[in-house]
């Protein structure tokens, strides 16, 4: 019996300006205008900014200085992770309802696999209809959605008609619309590539397809120009894979002053294990090595690393081990803190090789109240529970002084 083969139907949703809209959904006055996640500052970076902001040249990983300067009536956010991370979670499980070939690529954007699940580009496009119509009614927010037989040209399309889009791109299509844009949209095309094909006069990608194979070779090499050539023809092999085994898990945090306090570094890396140690459990994942990040103001970084008796994956456990590091292991001499991370790798199943982690009747209390912190965060976002250390004060004292920060599994 010969197998049935179907066409591919791959769709990339990017939800756009995902912090700002989040920010917008849930408060209503800030529709429609310029507003900038982030911190203003000289250390400060934009986190993202609304479609409003973006025609004063304002873009995400900006300093902050250049954006106030771009956009001076821009409103300032500091943001909020722990709710727009819970949010890109509902809407993951809303893209799972229609397949489960659901490949994350950050924490608003992901691929889809419908091959054979739909008839066709047709077929992808009024599911795509339909999800873009599911993420409005569940989340009020608005997704853009591209449709094509592979993840290059899904990813672009998506990109077409910003924002709240839907662009179907077939093979046919690609001279008409994939061919007019910069040399920048491929896959691999970074500054240095960029200024190669520049000085070629190649800036347009339909100028490689027009150049060809040979001139491209004579300039970045065979691979590099097989590579380019084969993304320009839509072509794009590579499956949408559904589950990618996280490898670490981190979270690091730059401060506007460079902390010298010993009690406020202390905070920061507890801060910053609780956020470790929430992402573990949600992953069902355990570390079996905690390792620090502390970068000084003269940007001189110490990363060091703790391999544990036994897996961990609460607070309590991460914390001891990031503290035990930084005052041991780490040197200021007297130099402030002006970068702090905690990272979590060697990951396992949760369970694995703990049959007895719970016997101490501490961990215990703490495993309780890590469940039922958990549980609440799931239904009403990370910062509805607060240790009592973290807790800011009406004077300001025990405010996290922070301008940027980031979390991530890889």
């Amino acid at each position: 019996m010969t197998a049935v083969t179907h066409p591919r139907v791959i769709l990339h949703v990017d939800m756009g300006a995902f912090y700002a809209a989040i920010e917008a959904r849930d408060s209503p006055a800030l529709a429609g205008k310029p507003l900038i996640i982030g911190h203003k500052g000289p250390r400060g970076v934009v986190s993202t900014c609304s479609y409003e902001a973006r025609p004063f040249g304002v873009r995400s990983a900006m300093p902050s200085v250049t954006a106030m300067r771009l956009c001076p009536q821009a409103i300032w956010l500091p943001g909020r992770m722990g709710l727009y991370v819970e949010v890109s979670r509902r809407i993951r499980r809303l893209l799972e309802d229609f397949t489960p070939v659901v490949e994350p690529l950050s924490i608003d954007e992901a691929f889809l696999d419908l091959t054979g699940v739909v008839e066709g580009l047709r077929g992808g496009a009024e599911t795509a209809r339909r999800l873009k119509e599911t993420i409005r009614a569940d989340q009020r927010l608005t997704a853009s959605v591209g449709v094509a037989p592979t993840k290059f040209l899904a990813k672009v399309a998506s990109d077409l008609e910003k924002p709240d889009g839907l662009v179907v791109l077939p093979l046919e299509d690609v001279p008409r619309r994939l061919w007019p844009l910069p040399v920048e949209r491929l896959w691999g095309v970074g500054p240095k590539t960029a200024a190669r094909l520049h000085a070629l006069g190649l800036r347009a990608i339909r100028d490689l397809v027009d150049a060809g194979a040979e001139k491209l070779d004579g300039a970045l090499g065979q691979d590099a120009a097989q590579h380019l050539l084969s993304l320009a023809r839509g072509e794009d092999p590579r499956p949408v894979v559904a589950e990618r085994e996280s490898k670490s898990i981190s979270e690091e945090r730059t401060f506007t002053r460079d902390l010298r306090d010993r009690d406020r570094i202390e905070a920061e890396l507890l801060d910053r294990s609780e956020g470790v140690a929430r992402a573990l459990r949600r992953e069902g994942l355990a570390a079996r090595t905690v390792q620090i990040k502390v970068r000084t103001g003269d940007f001189v970084t110490w990363t060091r690393a703790l391999t544990l008796p036994a897996p961990a994956s609460l607070t309590e456990e991460i914390y001891a081990a990031a503290r035990d590091l930084f005052g041991s292991r780490v040197r200021l001499g007297g130099k402030g803190v002006r970068l702090l991370g905690v990272g979590a790798t060697n990951l396992v199943p949760r369970g694995a090789g703990q049959l007895d982690l719970f016997t101490d009747p501490v961990l215990e209390r703490s495993a309780r109240a890590a469940r039922a912190s958990d549980a609440l965060a799931e239904r009403y976002g990370r910062d509805v529970v607060t240790r009592a250390r973290l807790i800011r004060t009406p004077d300001g004292k025990g405010a996290r002084p922070a301008v940027d920060s980031s979390r991530r599994s890889r």
